[in-house]
This record gives structure tokens, C-alpha cells and sequence, in this order.
């Protein structure tokens, strides 16, 4: 009798957190159709240097919109740390580098849900083609963290973007942003 209710409990617990994903990827695909109020240059430059905030300005805007939202929640969070919140404007901004449509995001959320194999051999190579977008999906944090480099980032900020995707044990800066980014 007990296992049946523990099963009982782990089938209801994965399918609310299946729910759960599914609701956050209709949040971010509808964030994606909404027109984005741009983001005040006075409030950008507390955050970043100019030349941090021209490379803001090359993401699409809803990437810019997003990446805000990544900082809010950090700041609503009580993250004070100035290479974080850096990192939290600027953790996408390799997209720049190589777009996505809105289209490209979907069909790269669908090939890592139901074809993860192919979608992570997709994703090697030069962003060229169908598969630029997964390769770009894959790359941006590396190529972020060179442009930020370039914009002159402070090196935490450039570890920051460049691991963003990658697991955090030990780095509670990067579990924050990490939290952040995926909330959103």
C-alpha cells in the first residue's frame, strides 16, 4: 500500500515538473512575440562601461529584454556583485554573432527534448546552414565571453558569460545567474 502512494507521488511530482517546463517555454516563446520598451541608457550604464553597453545594443531586443530581466531578478534577489550583474546584460550577447529566429528557438527546444543525440551532433561545426542555430545555441557563451573580453569586461564577468550553461558547483555567483537566466 505505502509504494503504491510513493509511486502515486513521484508519477504526480515528474508530470508537475514536466508542467512546469512546458509553462516556462510558453512564457519565454510569448515574451519572444512581445514589443520590448528599450532599455534606458542611464540604467544600462550603471551596470556596464560604454563600451559593455554598445555590445548590449547589438542583441535583438528581445534578448535585451530578457537579459534585463536576468539582472532585475538578481538585484530583486539582493546580488549586489558588479561582475555578476555585468554578466547577467551581457550573458547572451554572443547571439549577436549569429541571430536566432524565433522559429530557430523552437525547433532547437524540440530537437533537445526529442532527438538530444542529433541535436548535440547538430550543434558541432561553424554556424553554417540548418544547423548554424544549434551551433549558435552551443556557442554563445564562448563567443559572449570573447566579445565582452573585447568590450573590456572584468575577467569575472568574462568566466561568468563564458560558463553560464555549464554546471556551477562550488560558484554560488554562477548559480545565481544560472537561477536567473532560467527563470526567465
Amino acid at each position: 500500500m505505502r509504494g503504491e502512494e510513493d509511486s502515486e507521488g513521484m508519477l504526480y511530482s515528474c508530470a508537475m515538473s514536466r508542467l512546469a517546463r512546458i509553462r516556462h517555454r510558453v512564457r519565454q516563446f510569448t515574451a519572444a512575440l512581445r514589443r520590448h520598451e528599450p532599455v534606458l541608457e542611464a540604467a544600462l550604464r550603471a551596470h556596464l562601461n560604454p563600451e559593455g553597453a554598445r555590445l548590449f545594443r547589438r542583441m535583438q531586443p528581445s534578448e535585451q529584454a530578457h537579459a534585463w530581466g536576468v539582472c532585475g531578478r538578481l538585484e530583486a534577489a539582493g546580488m549586489r556583485d558588479l561582475d555578476l550583474l555585468a554578466a547577467a546584460l551581457l550573458h547572451d550577447a554572443g547571439k549577436s554573432l549569429r541571430p536566432l529566429s524565433l522559429a530557430e528557438r523552437v525547433v532547437i527546444v524540440l530537437g533537445r527534448r526529442f532527438v538530444p543525440r542529433r541535436a548535440a551532433d547538430w550543434s558541432r561545426g561553424e554556424p553554417h546552414g540548418w544547423r548554424g542555430a544549434f551551433v549558435a545555441a552551443r556557442r554563445h557563451p564562448e563567443w559572449g565571453a570573447e566579445l565582452a573580453q573585447a568590450a573590456g569586461a572584468s575577467a569575472r564577468t568574462v568566466d561568468l558569460i563564458r560558463r553560464h550553461q555549464e554546471p556551477a558547483p562550488g560558484d554560488e555567483l554562477l548559480k545565481a545567474l544560472q537561477a536567473a537566466d532560467n527563470e526567465l
